[in-house]
């Protein structure tokens, strides 16, 4: 039997451990896991690579580690990494953070985005890459400056990809996964209200039980992938449909 392959980043904390776990029970899945924290877990088949996405220069290097050659059965990049980044308004930037936060939302998906293609263009694998975008990438949001823009160009990266795309065994998704319940969400209830005007309405979201646990998203988002042909379009909302 075929091994699959799934290469993950942002794999320990958050959403992205939430979708390790979820395929760490799947035994044909071999993973590499990319993080600047490696977890330790004593799995035989995760291989862990600490890598800060905010270097981008150190990507370029990695690249055969993280694309290993091998007859699989299929291939799926979830570019899951990414950083709220300063909640400030514009004129209130600080320019080492927006540096910093554009190499990791939006160039380290693009650039892995089209590693995976070159690197697997030749296979026969069945291949899927899934960009974790987010809602704030069709809605501008105060404060969100550099995070609503970055979502917004990785959503059009993906679907330029898409539409380029002329193997007919690779799919392209850019999947908004909603409100989680996630470190992030921690670190936008701390902005400062005059930066942030949403902060109590986000307060609110924790306080009253309605932001989605990790795992359940993280479910959604192994269902679509498992599922393909039910999703047609490059652009998905995990709050847009139901697990059966």
């Amino acid at each position: 039997m075929q091994n699959s392959l799934l290469i993950l980043t942002g794999h320990s904390k958050g959403l992205g451990r939430a979708i390790l776990d979820a395929y760490l029970q799947k035994d044909e899945f071999e993973i590499i896991g990319i993080s600047r924290t490696k977890l330790g877990l004593n799995t035989p088949n995760l291989t862990e690579i600490s890598m800060d996405f905010s270097e981008i220069g150190v990507m370029e290097d990695a690249f055969t580690r993280l694309f290993p050659l091998g007859d699989f059965k299929q291939i799926i990049l979830i570019n899951n990494a990414g950083w709220i980044g300063e909640v400030k308004s514009v004129g209130n930037l600080q320019v080492k953070d927006l540096s910093s936060q554009i190499s990791i939302n939006l160039l380290a998906p693009m650039c892995l985005t089209n590693a995976f293609v070159a690197a697997f263009r030749n296979t026969k694998a069945r291949k899927t890459i899934c960009n974790i975008s987010s809602g704030a990438a069709s809605k501008p949001v105060e404060g969100w400056g550099g995070y609503c823009s970055t979502k917004a160009g990785l959503e059009m990266f993906t679907k330029v990809a898409a539409k380029e795309s002329k193997d007919p065994k690779l799919r392209y998704f850019s999947v908004a996964p909603g409100v989680v319940d996630t470190q992030m969400q921690d670190e936008i209830r701390q902005a400062d209200s005059q930066d942030f005007p949403q902060i109590e309405r986000f307060k609110n979201y924790k306080k009253n039980g309605n932001l989605s646990s990790p795992e359940s998203v993280a479910a959604k988002i192994v269902y679509l992938l498992e599922n393909q042909d039910r999703f047609q379009d490059v652009i998905q909302d995990v709050r847009n449909f139901d697990l059966p």
